[in-house]
């Protein structure tokens, strides 16, 4: 999705935490994102589209945060 407003909505529900786990480190906490349904189903909406029509039959999805988008992205 290249809908510059929605890919900025969906930045602004990342919430930035910095120096976690360590100093110098901004760590990108996405539960502000996942806990609004809406924004998390724009976020799956941009990926999906992204990858539409191309016969991909398998998704893999690695580490907490994957498992998430992944199991969404698949259905």
């Amino acid at each position: 999705m290249d809908n510059p407003k929605i890919v900025e909505g969906l930045k602004s529900s990342i919430r930035d935490i910095p120096d976690f786990p360590k100093k110098g480190i901004i760590f990108k906490d996405i539960t502000t994102l996942l806990k609004d349904g809406k924004k998390f189903q724009e976020a799956i909406d941009c990926i999906v589209e992204r990858y539409q029509g191309k016969n991909i039959v398998k998704v893999v999805s690695v580490e907490a945060r994957g498992f998430i988008f992944g199991s969404a992205i698949a259905y």
